[in-house]
């Protein structure tokens, strides 16, 4: 019998790379996808496909409905669990604080509960957050200070507290601290999709050429999605539980140097134009991780060079604009 291995959030940004990368390198393996039950009356598929994910049997299932998760669960008893649903966006969550800790943290509690209740042998993998960090102005490391400094990284915490007292009580869930990343099917609010899409819209006509941007001054440690989820499938098969790894670059970047790379890669003259709705509260003004941990421990490090990315990224939003 194959191994099932399920992805809760599997239609999101992150998730869809997962689910591509996980149909590629493991075919044999049954892959189910779960997406909020909203979704279901509009999308057959996910709205982002970045491989042949035709094989994903998918499921409706509300991470908030506690039995939902349980019976699903029971009946999936899956080998592995990406745990990748829940609320992502940092700065709405300075407005929707109440949403944002009820998703991820129900949410996460929901899931190992259910995983608990079925009595099932499965290894979890909670994909955190760096923003579970207090701000520093040095690579930061598995073992530097907590100091969540918004709503978002709070939540993260929690989530990630409630995978370590499973882990204390036997259950394998590994942790992750995942820094930015990037890529294509990413959320409009996000600078570096927001960056690309603007300079599509400009290239064919249908927006002014001027591109508005936020905070170009902070610095980010930037990866690519593709070498994020590589990173969580090495996690969740050699990672040790309850055991936090750094998903990072190491590198520090501004986005002002993110900016300046796909205004390169443009095919048209781009004047640049500060609005400050998009400055985010209280944002870090420096933040970079050390993967030392992830790549001696593990064997994975970052392999897709920042121009491919922004290229491959720039790419595809000249593609949707354009379909």
């Amino acid at each position: 019998m194959a191994e099932v291995v399920l992805i809760t959030g599997a239609a999101g940004f992150v998730g869809s790379h997962l689910l591509a990368m996980l149909a590629k390198t493991e075919p044999a393996t049954t892959l189910v996808g779960w997406r909020r039950p909203q979704r279901a009356a509009d999308l057959a598929v996910p709205p982002r496909a970045f491989g042949d994910t035709s094989a994903v049997q998918w499921q409706d299932v509300n991470l908030l409905d506690r039995d939902a998760v349980e019976r699903a669960i029971a009946e999936l008893r899956p080998s592995a669990i990406y745990h990748c649903g829940g609320v992502a966006n940092v700065h709405s969550s300075w407005n929707a604080t109440f949403a944002t800790l009820e998703a991820n943290v129900r949410g996460t509690q929901h899931v190992l509960a259910a995983v608990r209740q079925a009595g099932s042998a499965t290894r979890i993998l909670i994909p955190g957050s760096a923003l579970v960090y207090k701000p520093s102005t040095q690579p930061i490391r598995e073992d530097d200070a907590i100091g969540p400094v918004s709503p978002y990284g709070l939540s993260k915490l929690a989530q990630e507290m409630l995978g370590q007292k499973c882990a204390d009580e036997g259950q394998a869930v590994v942790l992750a601290r995942a820094f930015t990343h990037f890529g294509s099917g990413q959320d409009l609010s996000y600078a570096t999709s927001s960056f690309a899409n603007q300079i599509a819209k400009i290239e064919t006509g249908i927006h002014e050429p001027v591109i508005k941007v936020g905070d170009l001054d902070a610095q980010r440690d930037l990866t690519d999605v593709r070498d994020t989820v590589r990173a969580y499938h090495a996690l969740i098969t050699r990672g040790r539980p309850n055991r936090p790894y750094n998903v990072c670059s190491g590198r520090t970047l501004k986005i002002r140097d993110v900016l300046e790379g796909l205004l390169r890669l443009a095919t048209v003259s781009v004047q640049v134009q500060i609005d400050p709705s998009r400055i985010r509260p209280r944002d870090n003004p420096l933040l970079v991780g050390d993967h030392s941990r992830i790549t001696e421990e593990i064997g994975w490090k970052p392999a897709i060079p920042l121009e491919q990315s922004l290229c491959d990224l720039l790419d595809y939003w000249r593609q949707v604009i354009l379909t």
